[in-house]
């Protein structure tokens, strides 16, 4: 079952730019139109963490455990 995404901050700034942070290191930053749309999704959001891990492509897609298994990511399992 995957887990709820953690440790996402964002700062607005003047100007309309948006820093978004994972575990104090830097993931994204928006600019202008996408800013204020991030903003008011964000603000809007019963999960703003959620919603941080999709803008910034940083969340599980639920095929990461499918992917290890494949036998071509499995070098005991190549011939």
């Amino acid at each position: 079952m995957p887990k709820n995404p953690n440790g996402f901050h964002y700062e607005a700034h003047a100007g309309g730019t948006v820093h978004i942070t994972h575990h104090n290191r830097p993931a994204t930053t928006l600019h202008g139109p996408r800013a204020a749309q991030f903003l008011a999704e964000v603000e809007s959001s019963s999960d703003p963490q959620l919603v941080m891990a999709r803008w910034t492509g940083n969340y599980k897609r639920g095929n990461e455990r499918t992917a290890r298994n494949h036998p071509r990511n499995n070098p005991r399992t190549r011939r």
